[in-house]
């Protein structure tokens, strides 16, 4: 199978969220927002395709950032974590992977963060399908600060463009997004 690039992943990835995760009603968000659209991205990261799509435009940002550790918090970041997680081994591309609980476990290791160790001075992304406000991943980063690590980037499959830039931008990430809604929503 001939490489594609990153461009042209991007031009299916738009193609496969329009047709099957991007739904009109009216919903109401993790946010607490009503919206008369919503954006299903674990319809899109829990399907072969899709993963491989996902993984494969997140590893390109690993690459170009020069990125240690991918994660985010659960359940959004779950399926793209594990899609990245496999997608770097098949490349031979050392990375560690892991998952934010919303809460630390009360069984067990009692962790909150799921994974392999991370260490301070890491170069860490957090990552997850949709952003409306930021929050799950403010709180994957309060988390992770907890233990000793600094966040520094954050990617998302889509921004809503809702609050969720300017939020993480006022706690030192910078959000980036393989599309904003209005390139979905577009006709």
């Amino acid at each position: 199978m001939a490489e594609q690039t990153v461009k042209e992943m991007k031009v299916k990835l738009a193609a496969l969220l329009k047709r099957e995760a991007l739904k009109r009603g009216r919903f109401v968000l993790s946010s607490g927002k009503v919206s008369d659209y919503y954006l299903d991205g674990r319809v899109i990261t829990l399907t072969p395709e899709g993963a491989h799509l996902v993984a494969s435009i997140i590893l390109d940002y690993v690459k170009d950032n020069h990125i240690d550790a991918v994660g985010g918090p659960t359940l959004g970041a779950d399926p793209i974590v594990g899609a990245v997680a496999a997608l770097a081994h098949l490349n031979d591309i050392p990375l560690r992977t892991f998952i934010v609980r919303k809460a630390v476990k009360e069984h067990g290791t009692q962790r909150q963060i799921e994974g392999p160790t991370l260490d301070p001075g890491l170069n860490v992304l957090l990552v997850d399908d949709v952003a409306t406000t930021g929050k799950a991943i403010l709180e994957a980063k309060e988390a992770l600060e907890k233990i000793g690590i600094k966040p520094g980037h954050a990617l998302v499959i889509v921004d809503r463009q809702e609050g969720a830039s300017e939020n993480l931008a006022a706690s030192g990430l910078k959000l980036e997004a393989i599309f904003q809604i209005k390139e979905l929503l577009a006709p």
